[in-house]
């Protein structure tokens, strides 16, 4: 009972916060109409603000975007929520706002996110908005018309196809609805990969600019070691990451294949729908010792986890559209951190994992057949070291850097 009570004291505390600054920031372009004096700026840089809906923790691609922006003199405020679980996001080099919301999940979270995010983006400053997703760019987008800003529009994936909607037509429905009226009215859009920036293109006519979701070099330190890290030493890890450990993304058979592995523990490290079912099925088959759970981690020591494994595994199904075609965050973390790839047969990740030797492609989601492919992949010393190789190519090329030009190019109109 003294959880909710804080937790709703916080959302009080934090709404009454955002009224105090609206009011401040009104009556500052009141006194401004009126001639009374200028309100003061940082040396005069231009605001830029993006939105996401998530709590900001382990969204790479937002912090990345923010980042370019940043470079390019914008003053940035990154705006996103904050969930009664959601760690701290440790310090940024730009201005960071998450809000505390009362409903967490269903139409009404989503409705009392872009209420919200409206009247923050009405009071505050911006000669920039950028939305990350369909499900904050209603507000942008009314915002965009209302005071006359450009607008820049990030799709992470394919939203309308996500199986949490596949199986809700009426609401799949408004979420089309939306995208239909806004994303062929828009200039600048990005999506992650050609796959989804051809669909697009077939249903809107429109040319999305692709931006891969590969991580920058970045120095995390000297590596920690297993005891440091509470990972057993006299066994083999593959490691399941990810911040959306959904349904239908293979994790399941994950668990249960490491029934037929006698030597190896299954290592994941994230949050997502289907972490409690995990949880359940480790206990039901009796194998405790054999699956490690870590929740959300700061990118820097998620890092340190995926260095110390032996395979990265990124199973998704082929059930959906969205799946097809998506080019998931660990893929790219799993290469920078030096370990070969297995992953189930989608078109984009198939082009990475063959096209660079760095992993092997499953057949299917039998537990027993990715058991098979685990063992010969920690057997295997011949293609390990070819994949060892392979993998340092892999990341010297598949680099933020190349990616953050083609953000730059867009975003320096603007400055």
């Amino acid at each position: 009972m003294s959880e909710d009570f804080t937790f709703f004291y916080e959302i009080l505390c934090d709404i009454c916060g955002e009224l105090s600054r609206h009011l401040w920031s009104l009556n500052c372009h009141l006194q401004l109409c009126a001639g009374q004096f200028r309100c003061f700026n940082l040396s005069e840089l231009k605001k830029a603000i993006i939105s996401v809906i998530n709590d900001l923790v382990t969204d790479q691609r937002v912090d990345k975007t923010a980042m370019a922006l940043h470079r390019l003199g914008f003053a940035v405020t990154l705006v996103g929520r904050r969930k009664r679980d959601s760690m701290a996001h440790g310090k940024r080099e730009y201005s960071t706002w998450r809000m505390v919301l009362l409903f967490e999940k269903g139409p009404l979270f989503y409705a009392e996110y872009n209420i919200r995010l409206f009247f923050f983006l009405l009071f505050h400053k911006a000669d920039l908005l950028i939305s990350n997703d369909l499900d904050t760019l209603l507000a942008n987008y009314l915002i965009s018309r209302i005071k006359k800003i450009p607008i820049v529009y990030d799709s992470h994936e394919y939203f309308t196809g996500v199986p949490e909607l596949v199986d809700r037509p009426f609401i799949q429905g408004i979420w089309k609805s939306i995208e239909r009226h806004i994303l062929p009215k828009l200039g600048d859009t990005f999506t992650v990969n050609e796959s989804i920036a051809e669909l697009y293109r077939k249903e809107y006519g429109i040319k999305m600019k692709v931006v891969r979701n590969i991580p920058p070099v970045r120095d995390v330190g000297p590596p920690l070691s297993r005891p440091e890290l509470g990972l057993p030493v006299d066994k083999h890890i593959v490691i399941l990451q990810g911040a959306g450990i959904n349904i239908q993304r293979g994790a399941e058979e994950a668990v249960e294949a490491m029934q037929h592995l006698n030597d190896t523990v299954l290592l994941i490290v994230g949050g997502g729908d289907v972490i409690h079912i995990l949880k359940e099925k480790v206990q039901e088959l009796r194998i405790q010792d054999k699956v490690i759970f870590k929740p959300k981690q700061p990118f820097d020591r998620l890092m340190h986890y995926t260095m110390c494994a032996e395979i990265g595994l990124t199973l998704d199904k082929d059930t959906n559209i969205n799946y097809r075609f998506s080019l998931p965050n660990k893929l790219f973390d799993y290469i920078h951190a030096g370990i070969p790839v297995l992953a189930s047969n989608l078109v984009e990740i198939r082009k990475i994992i063959e096209g660079y030797d760095i992993g092997l492609i499953i057949d299917s989601h039998d537990p027993e057949h990715i058991a098979s492919k685990i063992r010969f992949m920690l057997d295997n010393k011949e293609k390990r070291r070819v994949w060892k190789e392979n993998l340092e190519i892999a990341a010297d090329e598949l680099c933020w850097d190349k990616e953050e030009k083609i953000l730059t190019a867009a975003f320096k109109k603007y400055v």
